[in-house]
């Protein structure tokens, strides 16, 4: 009887290793998948708006390329530089012909193309691909909504030049993508500010962090390859 049960014994404990073996496995296969692939977010709304150059721009446009989409003002004295600086470095280290900026102005009366081509002219645009975008203010701020990146109600004085710092990733099929946090979670948007720490969690408009350029450079090199 005694010889009978060692072999029973031994394959009760060789069982729940094999299984927690194959756990940690699944795990660490789960989390290559995580690191290595984007997280389709949605379907980039329709648009279409006219750029610095008087030409109308629409999502079909940017098909093919991978590109930015931000919300900004040009005499924006806070976050504005701050995103349009880290859009330039960006750009400048990614240099690729499929890749593209769209940064849409939601203060349309002020920001017309003329201004626009100054204002690109000011910061140093190279790209043919980057697009400042103007248009009807109504019509921006349904779009901010369908890309549920925040822009001041048009209406509220006090909220109309109000906006988000978050930037969209699209990919060369025209979907918003983006990464996964350390949680498995993604991410949805990426923040186009500068911080005071290196994990991007404390705002500071001279601060010397910029985590999620970092990343979005990582992540846009995957979608051009």
């Amino acid at each position: 009887m005694s010889r009978n049960k060692k072999p029973q014994s031994k394959s009760r404990i060789i069982i729940p290793l094999a299984v927690i073996a194959l756990l940690f496995l699944g795990i660490g296969i789960g989390m290559g998948y995580f690191k290595k692939n984007l997280y389709t977010v949605m379907k980039v709304p329709d648009f279409e708006l006219t750029d610095q150059n008087n030409r109308k721009i629409t999502n079909k446009d940017m098909l093919g390329k991978v590109y930015l989409v931000e919300f900004f003002f040009s005499r924006c004295p806070t976050i504005c530089p701050v995103m349009n600086t880290n859009m330039s470095a960006i750009e400048e280290q990614i240099n690729d012909p499929e890749f593209g900026i769209v940064s849409i102005s939601i203060d349309p009366e002020n920001d017309t193309p003329k201004l626009l081509k100054e204002h690109a002219e000011r910061i140093g645009v190279k790209s043919p691909n980057w697009h400042f975008l103007t248009g009807n203010r109504e019509y921006i701020g349904k779009l901010a909504d369908q890309f549920n990146i925040y822009v001041g109600d048009k209406e509220d004085e006090s909220e109309s030049l109000n906006h988000s710092g978050m930037i969209a990733l699209v990919d060369k099929e025209g979907n918003i993508r983006c990464r996964y946090n350390k949680e498995n979670m993604p991410i949805l948007y990426y923040s186009g500010l500068n911080y005071e720490d290196p994990e991007g969690k404390i705002p500071k408009l001279t601060g010397k962090y910029h985590p999620d350029r970092e990343i979005l450079i990582e992540d846009i090199r995957k979608l051009l390859k």
